[in-house]
């Protein structure tokens, strides 16, 4: 009877714990961080201080952040980080899922804030920094997708790696020099990579005369449906199944397996879409979808029709 109790009261703790976050985050959606604070006030009052209260609270961070607060915003991010550090003396940032999530965004929000304020060069040298100490980590693609959004823009794309992949053999990106190169790093389980999809037919259909190449990377993640563990193996034919099935209208795009490029460009949100130039510059980065609006007058300036 006791250990039924005490399951029945671990699996309450983590229905409250998802619940928090799920609260949070529909709090900050209504532009509400009075009520999202309450919540993690009231967490932090029963259950102390643990990876689920501080996912809570970096989404209090990002919250203000994305309602222009800066001083509470970098508030949120150093409470955060003081109290993830004090955690991660006694366990490993990769113990469980949640840690790393409140950490990256704590150094998410921190450089954003940074930016915004003007110290560009200074929000860099702190990311790069954080991505030595933490480059090892689960956190290191999350860190790469914030230097790139503050300075890959501009810059020679990264190069892909393609000893495996799916489909058409994929061009190295300078064979690629010439024409106008969409990349679409996507995921398996990605609801918003599918919704994508359309709008990359339709761009393929529209431009692809004209110059545009669309590559596909993805990687491996360790599982394939609904978290089923796999072997690696296994995981391709299952990545290529959802290729074939997601993405046919997309069937000559090259799909590159690596993580490897995921961490160089930073794709810890799928989708993230990438723009290259003629000359090989990346002219646009974006994490999360894109519309056809948003897409197509940016092929067509690069393409130059």
């Amino acid at each position: 009877m006791k250990r039924k109790l005490l399951v029945a009261l671990g699996l309450a703790s983590l229905a409250w714990a998802a619940d928090l976050v799920r609260e949070v985050r529909a709090a900050i959606n209504r532009k509400d961080l009075a009520a999202a604070t309450r919540l993690v006030e009231e967490y932090r009052a029963r259950h102390g201080i643990n990876p689920e209260m501080l996912e809570g609270l970096s989404w209090l961070g990002r919250g203000a952040l994305f309602a222009g607060d800066l001083e509470t915003a970098e508030r949120r991010a150093a409470e955060v980080r003081r109290l993830s550090l004090e955690l991660l003396k006694r366990r490993s940032l990769d113990a469980e899922k949640r840690l790393p999530i409140a950490f990256g965004a704590s150094i998410e929000v921190q450089a954003q804030v940074l930016a915004r304020r003007g110290a560009l060069s200074e929000a860099i040298a702190f990311l790069e920094q954080e991505l030595e100490t933490w480059g090892k980590t689960s956190i290191r693609t999350r860190i790469q997708k914030n230097i790139n959004l503050l300075s890959l823009e501009g810059k020679p794309a990264p190069e892909i790696e393609f000893a495996e992949y799916l489909g058409e053999r994929p061009p190295a990106l300078e064979s690629l020099r010439g024409r106008v190169v969409l990349l679409f790093l996507w995921a398996h389980w990605c609801k918003d990579c599918k919704t994508q999809a359309p709008v990359l037919a339709r761009l393929k259909n529209e431009f692809e005369e004209r110059g545009l190449v669309i590559v596909g990377p993805t990687q491996r993640y360790g599982y394939a449906e609904r978290g089923r563990e796999v072997s690696a193996e296994e995981e391709l034919a299952y990545i290529d199944k959802i290729r074939r099935e997601a993405y046919a209208a997309l069937d000559t795009m090259p799909v590159p397996v690596s993580q490897k490029t995921f961490e160089r460009y930073g794709a810890s949100t799928t989708p993230t879409l990438v723009l290259i130039d003629r000359t090989g510059v990346v002219r646009l980065y974006h994490p999360g979808e894109m519309s056809y609006e948003e897409l197509a007058p940016r092929i067509r300036e690069l393409l130059g029709t």
